[in-house]
């Protein structure tokens, strides 16, 4: 059984921001940018973190940037890809890693402790809350490399959902975040301006 602190992080920070308008992982959540939030929860989780995303704009935060290896932008899918090749060239015998994306600030610090307690060969580990699982938020084998690289050759599969079904996949719920303002869910991304309003409040509440 590999330990939590044998499981490298991965940031999924490779997406358009369309609806935000600007780059949302840059966006200011409180007093620090959102990037800096995500990278301070995975951090004592992981043993060390990379953060999947073009060059040109998150060298800042002073971690390893792992582009994606496809052309154009083929959702979070091409990111994870790339961390399969990454890891599992790196030459520390790593079977999985440990995905989260850049625009989710309240993901529990016990995320990786407990994804870790379902750990099984060639299955995907996956977060869930409120019934609904969260594929971005998984423990990923490196094994399924070769296999995701296949799939992606086809343009028309960029759906994770749609390639997790090809899959063995186990989902570990948790539990809402009870703040003063009310249940939060803890894998609450935030992907538009109203959606950021609603964090500030949330962290607020939480910081009062």
């Amino acid at each position: 059984m590999t330990a939590p602190f044998e499981i490298p992080g991965l940031v999924l920070a490779g997406g358009l921001s369309r609806r935000m308008g600007s780059n949302k992982a840059m966006v200011q959540l409180g007093d620090a940018p959102l990037m800096s939030r995500v990278i301070s929860r995975i951090t004592p989780q992981v043993c060390d973190v990379t953060i999947n995303a073009a060059n040109g704009w998150a060298e800042s935060f002073g971690l390893p940037l792992l582009p994606d290896t496809l052309n154009g932008h083929a959702g979070p899918l091409a990111g994870v890809l790339a961390g399969m090749r990454h890891f599992q060239h790196r030459g520390d015998a790593v079977s999985h890693f440990l995905t989260a994306p850049a625009d989710s600030p309240f993901f529990p610090d016990d995320l990786v402790v407990r994804l870790c307690e379902h750990l099984s060969d060639n299955a995907i580990v996956i977060a869930a809350s409120s019934g609904q699982l969260h594929p971005v938020f998984a423990l990923w084998p490196v094994a399924l490399a070769d296999d995701l690289e296949a799939w992606l050759k086809n343009d028309a599969n960029r759906r994770i959902r749609a390639y997790l079904a090809r899959h063995v996949t186990i989902g570990v719920a948790f539990a809402p975040l009870e703040t003063a303002k009310g249940s939060l869910d803890p894998f609450f991304n935030i992907n538009t301006p109203d959606e950021l309003a609603l964090a500030r409040s949330y962290l607020e509440s939480m910081e009062a």
